[in-house]
């Protein structure tokens, strides 16, 4: 028997880096499904939907219901189909994004000076007229939100900057912080978690790769926190942290050790 129903577990990092699958984390996978433990991906990506994990981990075996999958996308997509419905929101993000959040009826609009709300996110074309048109959308203290915080992504030979390093630009021009950040390690996240779960937040394990995002949202909903040693964080980053997981694994790979 285990103490845990429901697992929340990261992907990049944590799964998979870039397109590879790490090392064994299907034995890791195995030892969930066995154990009887509900399983729910939850990706900071902000260009993903849920179906683009089932066709990303197919080829290396691992079936994945879009049910169970959640994204900073998808999650940031219904949190503002709900909380500004008919509102115009401006985006600094990237078309998978843009593509995302027309699907869920949320109204885009191009023009910085017709902004009601405004959401910031990953831009591989983001510029000076980018950063520039931000500003002026965030002159009339318009909603200011977030997909993400993560400022550098993991891909096969390093990595990249990601929706935090925008955001900061975007704050430091505006002089204001987001009113709030919509994945994780945010309220409405693991609302949105827990929702699809529907397990005692006692009874949840949140397995990733990051103190900030994945171990900082199971300590504010809860939950039991591992963190993962193939993703960003490395040993020297948890001493002193200010968020402390509760376990520490080599990989997911390891899960069995602490179920």
């Amino acid at each position: 028997m285990t103490d845990y129903e429901a697992a929340i577990l990261d992907v990049d990092g944590t799964i998979v880096r870039g397109e590879a699958l790490l090392p064994n984390v299907t034995d890791g996978l195995s030892t969930l499904e066995d154990a009887g433990i509900a399983r729910l991906l939850f990706s900071n990506n902000p260009t993903r939907g849920s179906d683009h994990y089932g066709e990303r981990l197919e080829p290396h075996g691992i079936d994945v219901d879009p049910e169970t999958v959640l994204t900073s996308a998808t999650v940031s997509a219904a949190y503002l189909a709900t909380t500004h419905p008919d509102e115009r929101v401006y985006l600094v993000g990237s078309e998978r994004l843009e593509a995302i959040l027309e699907d869920a009826s949320v109204e885009l609009t191009d023009d910085p000076d017709s902004a009601d709300v405004v959401l910031g996110s990953f831009d591989e074309t983001f510029s000076y007229g980018t950063l520039w048109e931000s500003l002026r959308a965030l002159e009339d203290g318009v909603p200011f939100y977030g997909t993400d915080p993560d400022t550098t992504i993991p891909i096969d030979d390093g990595r990249i900057p990601g929706s935090g390093a925008i955001l900061a630009a975007m704050e430091a021009v505006a002089d204001r912080e987001p009113d709030a950040i919509l994945g994780k390690p945010s309220a409405v996240a693991a609302a949105a978690a827990m929702n699809r779960l529907e397990s005692d937040p006692e009874r949840t394990l949140v397995v990733g790769d990051r103190l900030n995002t994945d171990i900082a949202l199971g300590k504010r909903a809860g939950m039991t926190t591992a963190l993962v040693l193939t993703g960003i964080t490395d040993r020297d980053d948890i001493d002193g942290a200010e968020v402390q997981p509760d376990y520490v694994l080599e990989s997911l790979a390891d899960i069995e050790t602490i179920l």
